[in-house]
């Protein structure tokens, strides 16, 4: 059966394969994409590309691999050939040295074309793979051609402080709000700006699209991009409920709810459901839940939590629901609640909550016992400072 699409927008794939192959041809092309880097038909971009005659020279995956198989920061190994027999090369694999394009690998090349979906969080790492690739071809004196994709959450509404000095990671290479309210293609010119890089980047835009739009306004089908991102609700939660890595509380990997549900055996889900739903937040109901993750945290052991109800998208402000999360989870600490102390996406001296809220702030005021809404208004100007900056690198109004 043939999948008919429902045009609202063009992506900057399909935008590519209409009326911008010239900028491939006769050009040693390389290629970094993954499982969600498909035409509105659902046509993959390698064998959309191979189809038209536009060779491949080399392959590039991010994290979670160029097929989507691995699991979050689990490393990839790449072979030595992916499809059609084209060289592969992991760009997230044991070290930190690993997250950018190799110079030996980029040599041979003329342009890299990235089309990675990302998903409207700081956090999510397509966006600084596409970073690291952008310096990469810097440096090895080559173009980089970024295929513009939706922000699934829209482009309005921004969330959260953006990084301090010294907690930029792979969770966030470049000071952003949580919330960006930004497409891959507006970071990426952003940065270009700030670091001129402006000489080596084109962004093929999206045509159509508006900021007001969610994803499920575009008409585009919605592919996961990552194994534990399987639908738009998830991303809804995901600037929220990936506070939770930080912590030893299951954010539902390991489950068919990942984000939507989140969990412990220590935790009494009557408790916390009342907790979460007596703050009244805008758009979201708590359910009290049980659930049992096949693998990660408390892997085979019955986990209690709430389940994420959102009632209306528009309203409901998932970093402001995280935090709400965790004054109502850090209340248990007697109970069995704490942060996580491992590594975190290749950093080990600074607190993984540090590290994706931006700063100690957050950690420091739950441990001084502020209320949620007092941790909230310290981000309110850097909200709207940020949503003030972001607008000189809008690509659409």
């Amino acid at each position: 059966m043939h999948f008919q699409p429902n045009e609202k927008i063009t992506s900057g794939l399909d935008n590519l394969l209409r009326d911008h192959l010239h900028l491939l041809r006769g050009r040693k092309v390389g290629l970094v994409a993954h499982p969600a880097s498909v035409s509105a038909a659902l046509q993959h971009i390698l064998p959309a590309l191979l189809a038209r005659n536009i060779p491949i020279s080399a392959l590039f995956g991010p994290e979670h691999g160029f097929g989507g198989e691995a699991q979050d920061m689990e490393a990839v190994h790449a072979p030595q050939t992916g499809p059609s027999g084209i060289p592969l090369h992991s760009l997230y694999g044991a070290s930190a040295d690993t997250l950018a394009p190799q110079a030996e690998h980029l040599a041979p090349l003329d342009v890299l074309v990235v089309d990675l979906a990302d998903v409207g969080s700081r956090y999510y790492t397509y966006t600084w793979t596409a970073v690291l690739c952008l310096r990469a071809c810097r440096d090895a004196g080559i173009e980089m051609i970024l295929l513009d994709r939706p922000n699934p959450l829209g482009g309005e509404i921004v969330e959260g402080p953006v990084q301090r000095d010294g907690f930029l990671s792979f969770v966030g290479l470049c000071p952003v709000a949580i919330r960006h309210g930004l497409t891959m293609g507006e970071i990426l010119q952003m940065v270009a700006h700030h670091e001129g890089l402006s000489d080596h980047l084109r962004i093929i835009p999206m045509q159509g699209w508006q900021r007001h739009m969610l994803f499920d306004d575009t008409g585009l089908p919605w592919v996961t991009p990552s194994p534990n991102m399987p639908t738009l609700e998830t991303a809804f939660v995901y600037p929220g409920g990936c506070l939770l890595e930080a912590t030893n509380v299951s954010e539902g990997r390991g489950t068919t709810q990942p984000f939507l549900q989140f969990g412990a055996p220590h935790i009494d889900s009557r408790h916390l459901c009342a907790q979460l739903n007596g703050a009244r937040l805008d758009g979201v109901v708590f359910r009290e839940t049980s659930f049992r993750p096949m693998f990660q945290k408390h892997q085979g052991r019955t986990c209690h939590g709430a389940f994420v109800h959102i009632t209306d998208r528009r309203t409901f402000r998932p970093y402001r629901a995280g935090l709400t999360v965790l004054h109502a989870l850090f209340a248990t600490a007697d109970a069995g609640f704490a942060w996580r102390d491992a590594p975190y996406e290749f950093v080990s001296d600074i607190p993984a909550i540090d590290l994706l809220s931006g700063s100690p702030h957050m950690r420091e005021a739950l441990h001084a016992g502020a209320a949620p809404e007092e941790i909230a208004a310290d981000w309110e100007r850097e909200e709207r400072a940020f949503a003030l900056e972001k607008k000189q690198f809008h690509l659409y109004t």
